[in-house]
């Protein structure tokens, strides 16, 4: 048995925009396949090739998709009676990054899709994302840090778009 301690590094903003508005700009820029048809295409893939054109079609313009989406504010307004809090948990990624960071290190596989945390608080709407590149720095291979790396700022960028 080995345990591996893992220092995670948090990416956070705070919007001035409504919690609708960040997640609408959020949507638009991502994209929303339905899964098990997405899921359905990668198993009939023939080869690599028509497995990266069934991925590349189901990407956004941000060249990420939603793979699901927990709505944990619903479940607590559900449970408070109440408007509020507005929380949203939505994992992506882009298969095709996950593969090149897995590759290298097989365990990118517990990080990746990543999550990113869209959620209303008294001093705004603030969005959240645990950087890649931390889970992965304890592994220390640079090939699958690159990688990670590239991917936070590629999500980073996308969460400051949708924030300002």
């Amino acid at each position: 048995m080995s345990v591996t301690e893992i220092p995670v590094q948090r990416f956070s903003l705070t919007c001035s925009k409504s919690f609708e508005q960040v997640v609408s700009e959020f949507e638009a820029v991502i994209s929303r396949p339905n899964m098990a048809v997405f899921l359905r295409e990668i198993a009939d893939a023939k080869s690599y090739a028509e497995l990266e054109q069934v991925v590349e079609n189901a990407l956004g313009p941000s060249g990420l998709m939603e793979f699901i989406r927990f709505d944990i504010g619903e479940v607590l307004r559900k449970r408070n009676g109440t408007a509020r809090p507005k929380i949203l948990r939505v994992i992506l990624g882009n298969p095709l990054i996950m593969r090149q960071m897995a590759e290298h290190v097989s365990d990118a596989a517990s990080y990746a899709p990543v999550t990113i945390l869209i959620d209303e608080r008294s001093d705004g709407v603030h969005v959240s994302y645990d950087r890649m590149g931390s889970f992965l720095a304890p592994y220390e291979n640079e090939l699958a840090l690159k990688v990670a790396r590239d991917l936070d700022a590629k999500i980073e960028a996308l969460l400051t778009s949708v924030c300002t």
